[in-house]
């Protein structure tokens, strides 16, 4: 191990000040941990902004170089919208070009040995997530992990961790036509026809539980080979909809966690026949809208004490002050927590999502749920707006952004709501095009995450907006082809 150990402290990302001691210690771990699965190869991935792991696959061997040196990617990767177009002018001598990325050169994808993960699925290869960096060593502007981690750093200098947990909910349906024929290979692809799983409206039926424990055990145990502290699988409200929830920890575990149970779904189901979607809300009969609960704590970092673990029915100042930022802030938070066009249609009264900028206790209507009670060191809040598509790099920063703010202030939560869907409440922005322009307008996400990935961000959104609000629905067609 010592001769891995002297090639990585050789290397370019030791150079660059990417690698101290401990780290080198762990990455020639790593190193001997694959030789000794016999790994053939590995997959160095990062994060995009659009949560969607990218990067390239070496074999095993080349590992400790990569250790070493990181890996080059083309840049463009994070300047592309959801279709998998390049949405700024990168050949162009001038114009807007995020970063100056210009010319479609390199980023350096620097892996974090943490991360490494053995697929069950594909037990020859393994994941290590990667951060990015200028190859000057300096972290790139647009890594999220890198955006998430520097969030958790303020806290932590306010002597404070969130500990956050997920309860995540998306369709599982069997493939019917994969849509390979060439006049498919759209940009984006055409997508697959497909068929459920279970019939019918299921709320936690236990007999549609039984039909699907051959999918639900498969997905199980790959999750808890990956290290993914699942703690209930459920038959969720729609036709083939499920529900993972994970046991607690801190934002870097499970924002890990998250980008790898969504992949992890979707390759493990892809190789049943199977499609897996964390899409909100899929245009398919019958359908219901899929969300996120991320469930959220405060705690002392020097006492592990809950902070919003109160002796009595009241608030704590710090959970007052935590709610009350979140809440100030939702709306400009919705490009974080709500990225899609998609995301917005699930929003409508009465359907266990919110749509008014309130909370409740105990109130699944309500944006944010305060499960708070007196000497339970439990208490926490639940905040229910998030579609499973978001980066949860970006979602995780944003709550701690918000949350902090309200802390600065002190801010003081409002009164709590019966009635989380009162029309007299300030409402969610109701379209993706009105999320972007809150964040654009919003000095608070200006100001924690620099003018140059507001910009950046709005641009790649709006790019998405403009091809959905420009083609030609099946709604127009209906309503206008015949009429005129």
């Amino acid at each position: 191990m010592s001769a891995t150990k002297d090639r990585i402290a050789s290397g370019n990302l030791a150079r660059l000040g990417l690698l101290d001691t401990a780290r080198i210690d762990l990455c020639a771990k790593v190193v001997a941990e694959a030789e000794a699965a016999k790994l053939e190869t590995v997959r160095v991935l990062f994060t995009d902004q659009h949560g969607i792991l990218r990067g390239k696959t070496i074999v095993a061997s080349a590992l400790p170089s990569l250790f070493a040196n990181g890996m080059a990617a083309p840049s463009t990767l994070l300047l592309k919208d959801t279709s998998h177009r390049t949405v700024f002018p990168v050949w162009q001598p001038d114009g807007d070009v995020a970063g100056d990325l210009r010319g479609a050169g390199d980023i350096l994808m620097v892996p974090d040995p943490n991360s490494f993960r053995v697929l069950p699925w594909s037990p020859h290869s393994a994941w290590l997530l990667c951060d990015l960096a200028h190859g000057t060593g300096e972290m790139s502007p647009f890594c999220t992990r890198s955006i998430m981690r520097k969030s958790v750093g303020q806290l932590a200098a306010q002597d404070m961790e969130l500990v956050v947990g997920l309860e995540v909910e998306f369709h599982v349906f069997r493939k019917v036509d994969p849509k390979l024929d060439h006049a498919s290979a759209t940009m984006p692809a055409q997508p697959v026809h497909t068929e459920n799983l279970s019939s019918g409206y299921q709320f936690l039926t236990e007999t549609h539980y039984d039909a699907l424990e051959p999918v639900m055990d498969d997905l199980r145990r790959c999750c808890a080979e990956l290290g993914l502290p699942i703690r209930s699988m459920e038959i969720e409200m729609g036709p083939s909809q499920f529900e993972f929830t994970f046991d607690p920890a801190d934002p870097m575990t499970h924002a890990d966690n998250m980008v790898m149970l969504r992949t992890a779904v979707k390759e493990v189901c892809a190789r049943q026949g199977l499609h897996a979607t964390f899409m909100c809300k899929p245009n398919l009969p019958n359908v219901a809208a899929s969300g996120w609960h991320l469930h959220q704590s405060l705690v002392d970092f020097k006492t592990g004490a809950n902070l919003f673990q109160s002796d009595s029915d009241a608030l704590t100042p710090e959970c007052s002050g935590w709610i009350a930022g979140v809440l100030a802030h939702a709306a400009e938070t919705c490009l974080l927590t709500t990225p899609t066009v998609n995301g917005y249609k699930r929003y409508q009264p009465h359907q266990l999502a919110p749509n008014r900028i309130v909370w409740g206790r105990d109130n699944r209507g309500a944006m944010i749920r305060v499960l708070a009670k007196p000497d339970d060191p439990a208490s926490r809040i639940e905040n229910r707006v998030a579609e499973p598509t978001a980066n949860p790099y970006l979602f995780f920063a944003s709550q701690i952004i918000a949350g902090m703010a309200g802390l600065a202030q002190p801010m003081q939560a409002p009164e709590a709501v019966e009635n989380p869907y009162d029309a007299g409440a300030e409402a969610l922005p109701d379209s993706l095009l009105a999320a972007i322009s809150c964040f654009d307008a919003s000095s608070l996400y200006r100001r924690a995450l620099g003018d140059d990935f507001v910009d950046y961000l709005c641009k790649i959104r709006r790019s998405e907006w403009d091809r959905y609000h420009l083609s030609v629905s099946a709604w127009e067609q209906q309503e206008y082809f015949g009429l005129y």
